[in-house]
C-alpha cells in the first residue's frame, strides 16, 4: 500500500521539475512511511511513497523498464492478490523478474498485455503507467474503488494523485470549490467520478483514464451486470464459503505482521474465524483488535443504529477462535481533541461529519500500527449481503430515494444525517441539496442493470443493492482508506473481492433472505465457524460514544468558533442554529443535532486547513 502522484505535460520539459514533484510526493508521506522515490522524463514525472508489505527490499518505486522504443514506468498502490499466478504465466511467456514484488508483475503484465492487463488483475489497486513508446499515460483503478485515484486535467496534460492534497500542492491546480462541489460534499453518498474540488475528477471504480496528445478519455473495463443465477440454495451457500476461504487466504499474504479488525459482528467475526483457521495451519495465531470507550461497558445506551455493546461479542469470538486480542479503549478527552479532528479532516481532505466515529477509527488504526502493518476488515458485507435494517423495510423498498436516506424522506439531511436547516438560509436556497440528491438518484437508477426475467420486487431489490455498492460502499471505502493510510496501515477488505461481489449481487433477494433474516447467505455459509451469540446477533452500526461529556466538548468548541469573528464558517452554517445547538442540555441533544455539531466543526477545520476559494453562485 502506498501513495502515488504524477504530472504529465506535452508542452513542457518536466525533467527539471524535481521541487514540484517532491512537494507533491511529500504530501503523502503518511501513506508510505518506508521509502520515497521519483522518476522524471521530459513529458512525464512520477512520485511514490512506499509502505513496504511484499518484497520489502525489492519493490522500490517508481519502477521502470527500458525498451527499444522508449521507457515504460509504473507508480503503483495496492495489492494484486493473484500476482504469483500472473508471474508464472509471464515467465512462461519469456519474462524474467528482478524482484519478488507484485509491482513488477503489474509492470511486466502491462508490457505483455497492454490495457487488457486489468482483466487479469484480482485485488485492490490504483496505478499509473507512462508508456514512453506511445507517449501516453494510463491511470487505472480497481473494480470496486478500494484504492483512491484523482486527476486534474491541465491545458497540456494532467496531474494525478492518490489524494487531492497531492494535486492541490501544484500551482496549476486551483484550491477552489464551486456550488456543485459543495452540493456533492453535502450529499450523504458518493457520485462516481466526482471529487468536490473544482476541475478535479476521481477515476471511477472499474475504469481507466488514458491521456495522450489527442486529449483525455475514460474507459470502463468493469461494471456490475445482471446475470441469471442458476445455482440452488445449498450450492450458493457452499460457493460463498469457498470464495471466502480463497479470498482470505490470498489476502493474508504479506511479509509484515497481520491482524484482523474485530467488532464482534457477523462480518468481522467471519474474517477472524477463517483467518484464525488458516494461520493455525501455518503454526501462527491470529491477532485481533477492537475499539471501545471508557465507561461504555457499564453505561451503554441503545440507539437507532446500535442495539448492543460490541465488546462482549468480540470477546466471545476471541475465546472461540483463540486469537491474541487487544481492546483499544479510548477516553472522551482524546476523542474530542481538536488536534485529532484536524488529523482526520486532513486525512480526508474534506469535512465528512462523522466526528467521533472518524476520530476513533483513526486512533484505533494508530494503535494497531504499533503492532501490525496489514489488517483485514469486514467492510462492505452489509451492502453486499443486505445487512442494514432499511433493506427490509417495505417503505424504504418503495421509496424513490437513496435507501440510506429514506428514513429521513420528510426531512432532507446532510452528511451524518445532520439537518438541512442548519445551513445558512441563503446558501441552502442556492444549493438546493434536496434537488441535487434527487438528480443523483435518477442518474444512479439509470445505470442500474436489469434482468428481464425478474419480477418487480426482485428488480427493485437488485436496484437497492446496486445503489449501495456503487454510491454507499465508496463512502465507507474512502473512510477506511484515509483513516488507515494516515497512520501507514494497510487495510484489506475481503468482501470487496470482485468475484464475491459479482456472485452475491446476482443471487436473488429471496435467497439472500431465505431464513427471514438479514445476511442469510453469509450466516449460513459461516454458521459452523462462530459462537452462537454472534450467529444470532442483529446488525450493529459502527460504535460511537454516548458519554454526555463528549457532547459538552463539542458545544464548547462550537462556541469558540462563533467567538472568532474572522471565521468563514457562518457563511455556510446558520449562526442562529449554532448558538441554539450550543445551549442545549447535552443529555437532551438528539442525534441529528449532534451530527450537525460534528459537521460544523469539520467544516471549520477544513476551512482552516485548505482555505479554499468558495464559488457558490
Amino acid at each position: 500500500m502506498c501513495g502515488i502522484t504524477g504530472w504529465v505535460s506535452f508542452h513542457r520539459d518536466l525533467s527539471a521539475e524535481h521541487p514540484v514533484l517532491d512537494a507533491m510526493t511529500e504530501t503523502m508521506a503518511c501513506r508510505g512511511p518506508d521509502a520515497a522515490g521519483t522518476w522524471l522524463q521530459p513529458h512525464a514525472a512520477f512520485g511514490h511513497r512506499r509502505l513496504a508489505v511484499i518484497d520489502i527490499k525489492g519493490g522500490v518505486q517508481p519502477m521502470m523498464i527500458s525498451t527499444a522504443a522508449g521507457p515504460v514506468g509504473l507508480t503503483y498502490s495496492g495489492e494484486a492478490y493473484n500476482f504469483t499466478e500472473l508471474r508464472e504465466e509471464l515467465r512462461g511467456r519469456g519474462h524474467g523478474f528482478r524482484t519478488h514484488s507484485d509491482t513488477e508483475v503489474v509492470l511486466r503484465g502491462y508490457l505483455e498485455w497492454g490495457e487488457e492487463l486489468v482483466d487479469k488483475l484480482m485485488g485492490m489497486y490504483a496505478f499509473a503507467v507512462w508508456d514512453g513508446r506511445a507517449k501516453r499515460l494510463i491511470l487505472v483503478r480497481d473494480r470496486l474503488g478500494i484504492k483512491p485515484l484523482y486527476y486534474y486535467p491541465t491545458a497540456d496534460g494532467v496531474l494525478f494523485g492518490s489524494e487531492p492534497k497531492a494535486i492541490l500542492v501544484n500551482s496549476l491546480a486551483r484550491r477552489a470549490v464551486d456550488a456543485n462541489g459543495l452540493r456533492e460534499l453535502l450529499f450523504w453518498g458518493k457520485t462516481p467520478g466526482h471529487a468536490v474540488w473544482s476541475g478535479m475528477r476521481e477515476v471511477r471504480p472499474g475504469a481507466m483514464v488514458i491521456v495522450d496528445r489527442a486529449g483525455l478519455r475514460e474507459h470502463t473495463y468493469w461494471r456490475l451486470t445482471a446475470l441469471e443465477h442458476t445455482d440452488d440454495l445449498p450450492t450458493t451457500v457452499t460457493r460463498v464459503r469457498d470464495l471466502l476461504e480463497d479470498i482470505v487466504r490470498r489476502q493474508l499474504v504479506a511479509d509484515v505482521p497481520r491482524c484482523v479488525l474485530l467488532s464482534g459482528g457477523l462480518d468481522s467475526s467471519t474474517m477472524t474465524a477463517i483467518a484464525a483457521a488458516q494461520l493455525r495451519e501455518q503454526g501462527e495465531q491470529v491477532r485481533t483488535f477492537s475499539v471501545d470507550f471508557v465507561g461504555q461497558t457499564g453505561n451503554f445506551t441503545p440507539d437507532s443504529l446500535r442495539v448492543a455493546h460490541d465488546t462482549p461479542f468480540a470477546h466471545d469470538v476471541v475465546q472461540h477462535v483463540g486469537s491474541v486480542h487487544q481492546d483499544i479503549v479510548l477516553e472522551v478527552a482524546t476523542l474530542a481533541d481538536p488536534e485529532v479532528r484536524r488529523a482526520t479532516v486532513t486525512a480526508r481532505d474534506l469535512p465528512v461529519a462523522l466526528g467521533d466515529m472518524d476520530n476513533s477509527l483513526y486512533l484505533l488504526f494508530k494503535a494497531i500500527r504499533e503492532h501490525s502493518t496489514v489488517a483485514l476488515s469486514g467492510e462492505s458485507a452489509d451492502e453486499l449481503f443486505g445487512g442494514y435494517q432499511w433493506f427490509h423495510d417495505p417503505r424504504v423498498q418503495q421509496a424513490e430515494i437513496f435507501p440510506w436516506l429514506a428514513g429521513a424522506m420528510d426531512t432532507p439531511v446532510l452528511p451524518g444525517h445532520a439537518p438541512l436547516s442548519m445551513l445558512n438560509p441563503e446558501l441552502a436556497s442556492t444549493l438546493d441539496v434536496s434537488g441535487y440528491i434527487h438528480d443523483r438518484y435518477a442518474d444512479a437508477v439509470a445505470e442500474a442493470p436489469v434482468l428481464v426475467a425478474e419480477d418487480e420486487h426482485e428488480t427493485r431489490m437488485r436496484r437497492i443493492c446496486f445503489l449501495h455498492l456503487t454510491h454507499f460502499v465508496p463512502v465507507l471505502l474512502d473512510r477506511k482508506d484515509r483513516m488507515s493510510m494516515a497512520v501507514g496501515l494497510e487495510v484489506r477488505v475481503p468482501y470487496c473481492d470482485h468475484r464475491l461481489v459479482e456472485y452475491v449481487f446476482n443471487a436473488p433477494w429471496s435467497m439472500k433472505t431465505f431464513d427471514g433474516r438479514e445476511k442469510s447467505l453469509l450466516r449460513a455459509a459461516t454458521a459452523d465457524l462462530l459462537p452462537r451469540s454472534v450467529i444470532e446477533r442483529t446488525k450493529n452500526g459502527y460504535p460511537s460514544t454516548n458519554d454526555p461529556k463528549y457532547l459538552t466538548a463539542l458545544q464548547y468548541q462550537v462556541e469558540d468558533r462563533l467567538a472568532d469573528a474572522t471565521s468563514p464558517l457562518t457563511n455556510l452554517i446558520s449562526r442562529q442554529w449554532l448558538e441554539e445547538a450550543a445551549r442545549l442540555d447535552p443529555l437532551q441533544i438528539p442525534l441529528y443535532i449532534r451530527n450537525g455539531l460534528e459537521l460544523a466543526l469539520d467544516l471549520a477545520t477544513w476551512l482552516d486547513i485548505h482555505r479554499p476559494q468558495l464559488h457558490l453562485t
